[in-house]
């Protein structure tokens, strides 16, 4: 295979797996003008649900603390049922603020003058605005749909049909069915040019089936370690001193959500087993359903 112009750009790194086994990028990016605030939305979408949560709490009480502190600046008789001095005339402007902003209304207290009048305009309509953000946020947040496939934690190299091959397993834990599932096996490793620079290769790796209609139960990868594969006549101490890492996806359409999803998982030579095979995972039982026993998945047996 050719060596690509992208892998050219990827440098040599000490880092073994460019992905982690739940997924995830092995990288940091530096070098960038540091912004907070930058691609703020997709921050919130990709990190984690109780980020959000606290991110939407948090911009919730600035709010309202923002707004009674205007209240307070307006002075006693501005609002309608507000007294009392220092913090507790501040804490009764917050809980109007409180009530303001989500249009609640109790009846107790009421803007008068005319500044607050103003403010209580501005914040009914930054209510409205706000609110449309989060519910948009936790909406999007909670319907994006991901996918539950696990990958056998080892893989395996063993001869199918008088062939040395790798294989591998994958097994969706949800109900539904991926739709034309696709699967990919890729070869990460350290290569030299011809004039000394050190890189990061990918080759793409042939499987004997890449694609299924319906992704339901369980699918083993395999791919011919034949005179076409770069593993071939490699073994597993040549494929260490090169920082090999395999990685393997699986691509898909969510028959539930109807949308895409993907999931993917990695391998080093350290997790490559060979000599050994699969147990059977799929057991047909007297009724004649199909049960997969998902807690085998990494079950090997010594050939």
């Amino acid at each position: 295979m050719s060596k690509s112009k992208l892998s050219k750009n990827l440098k040599l790194n000490p880092v073994q797996r460019l992905f982690s086994r739940s997924g995830g990028v092995n990288a940091v990016r530096v070098g960038l003008e540091k912004n907070e605030l930058h691609d703020l939305y997709h921050r919130l979408l990709s990190g984690s649900l109780l980020g959000l949560l606290v991110f939407v709490l948090a911009g919730y009480f600035a709010v309202n603390i923002c707004f009674g502190v205007l209240y307070t600046l307006c002075g006693h008789g501005a609002i309608q049922g507000v007294g009392g001095e220092g913090f507790e005339f501040f804490f009764e402007n917050f809980f109007f603020s409180v009530q303001t902003l989500s249009t609640i209304g109790y009846g107790r207290v009421a803007p008068v003058s005319f500044a607050a009048n103003v403010i209580a305009t501005f914040e009914a309509f930054c209510g409205m605005l706000l609110i449309a953000i989060g519910s948009g946020l936790l909406f999007a947040r909670f319907s994006r749909p991901t996918a539950r496939v696990v990958f056998s934690k080892n893989a395996l190299i063993n001869l199918q049909d008088g062939e040395r091959c790798l294989v591998f397993r994958m097994a969706n834990c949800r109900l539904n069915q991926i739709v034309e599932a696709q699967i990919g096996l890729t070869l990460v490793q350290d290569e030299v040019t011809t004039e000394g620079e050190r890189y990061r290769n990918f080759h793409e790796l042939e499987l004997e089936r890449s694609r299924t209609p319906a992704f339901v139960m369980s699918l083993t990868g395999l791919h011919p370690i034949n005179q076409k594969s770069p593993l071939f006549g490699k073994t597993l101490e040549q494929m260490k001193a090169v920082k090999t890492e395999i990685i393997a996806t699986v691509t898909g359409t969510d028959d539930t959500f109807n949308q895409a999803i993907h999931a993917r998982f990695s391998y080093t030579p350290e997790e490559i087993l060979e000599g050994y095979t699969f147990e059977d995972m799929l057991i047909r039982r007297e009724d004649g359903i199909l049960e997969v026993r998902l807690n085998q998945i990494d079950h090997v047996r010594k050939i």
